[in-house]
């Protein structure tokens, strides 16, 4: 046999004791030291682990917050939010929203969906940007009316968009003494 390949066994033996001397009870005593240090790796490794997920979170929300107000900025902010106020002379399918001749969002509803609104909810239908002056907001609501007939109304605001963001409600009641729904669209102030 050549020294070269001898070598590294001479010295793994001298570095572990000679082969001879170790027992057998010796590797299970080894693994038993090792075993608690590696727990302690492992435990360490986990924190490591959900410090770094917690990072993750903490970034991704001030992400989110940049593109916000990077995408809509506060000055040109315009918010449009969706509340139903009864529903017993309307029951919601589709909602179409057009700022100044343009279509800029439309949203389907599903049973869950319209029943979430009818018990209070309120949905942020759309988020944009719009330049200091006058615009006109058009809203049309399809759905069902008294006694399950189609039903399609439209409503329209002239929204004077200033310095500063707008938010503006698009509601849904009903008249009772007219026994037919009212379709509002209103500047929060």
């Amino acid at each position: 046999m050549r020294l070269s390949a001898i070598l590294p066994i001479v010295i793994c033996c001298l570095l572990s004791g000679t082969a001879a001397a170790q027992s057998p009870a010796a590797p299970a005593t080894a693994a038993a030291a090792t075993a608690p240090a590696a727990a302690d790796d492992f435990h360490s490794l986990d924190q490591d682990v959900q410090a770094l997920k917690q990072q993750v979170l903490e970034l991704n929300r001030d992400l989110f917050v940049l593109q916000e107000d990077l995408l809509f900025p506060a000055n040109t902010q315009v918010a449009v939010f969706l509340s139903v106020d009864v529903g017993t002379f309307f029951s919601l399918d589709t909602v179409k929203l057009t700022i100044d001749g343009s279509q800029v969002a439309s949203y389907l509803y599903t049973p869950r969906e319209a029943e979430a609104l009818l018990k209070g909810g309120v949905q942020r239908f759309y988020i944009g940007n719009l330049k200091t002056g006058e615009h006109e907001v058009v809203a049309v609501f399809t759905g069902k009316g008294t006694h399950n007939r189609d039903y399609r109304q439209g409503t329209s605001l002239k929204l004077d968009k200033g310095i500063g963001a707008k938010f503006v409600e698009l509601k849904i009641s009903d008249l009772q003494r007219k026994q037919q729904p009212e379709f509002l669209v209103r500047v929060w102030e």
